[in-house]
């Protein structure tokens, strides 16, 4: 993650570490939980930006919507997959609704930009909502409303796609924001996500 991700703070190419397999989660539900799967760049971003939204129970960061089975970081990373950086949201549907889920999403990403998310660039780090079949009319319903509302001067270019297969990412890629709180400010920041979010949204 974050390849291009240079500071003078030794901070790493983001998302570097030992690499261990990855593997299908075995996360059970209870029925009183939803799931929704979102694609928006750095995963260690999207599972912190949501787990500090009410009704949301838990955030996992993975991958999903490529062709290899249980792929490892440094597989997705290097490209060939198919698979985008991902985050599994965990959410109690009593409290929030997928339909909310959809609009924080947006405006916590750059949904206009079809090469990657702020300065990590490539597949793995572009846009994407994969729902399952009952979300799937709420999503399209969402990304309409939104090219139709006028907010972003530019084409929203991210796909609604089938909910594939989720693999749950490393152990060290879980809760990163929280595990190395000074590392991952130091790439939030110097990747420029939130610089971006307010100059498209107005808030960061």
């Amino acid at each position: 993650m974050k390849k291009l991700f240079l500071l003078s703070f030794a901070v790493i190419s983001a998302c570097s570490g030992p690499q261990t397999s990855s593997a299908q989660t075995p996360d059970t539900l209870g029925p009183q939980y939803a799931q929704a799967i979102f694609a928006g760049g750095c995963f260690w971003c999207v599972e912190a930006d949501f787990e500090k939204l009410p009704g949301v129970i838990e955030a996992v960061s993975g991958y999903a919507g490529g062709h290899v089975d249980n792929p490892s970081y440094k597989q997705v990373s290097h490209g060939g997959t198919g698979h985008y950086e991902v985050a599994k949201i965990i959410y109690d549907p009593s409290k929030i609704s997928y339909a909310d889920l959809l609009e924080y999403y947006w405006t916590h990403v750059d949904p206009t930009d079809d090469g990657g998310q702020f300065c990590d660039r490539g597949h793995s780090y572009k846009t994407a909502i994969f729902a399952t079949p009952a979300q799937m009319d709420i999503a399209k319903a969402s990304k309409k409303a939104l090219m139709n509302s006028g907010r972003l001067k530019d084409k929203v270019v991210t796909p609604v796609l089938p909910a594939p297969p989720f693999y749950k990412a490393e152990t060290y890629h879980q809760d990163y924001y929280k595990k190395n709180p000074i590392r991952y400010k130091y790439y939030r920041t110097g990747c420029g996500r939130d610089r971006r979010i307010k100059q498209i949204w107005g808030h960061h």
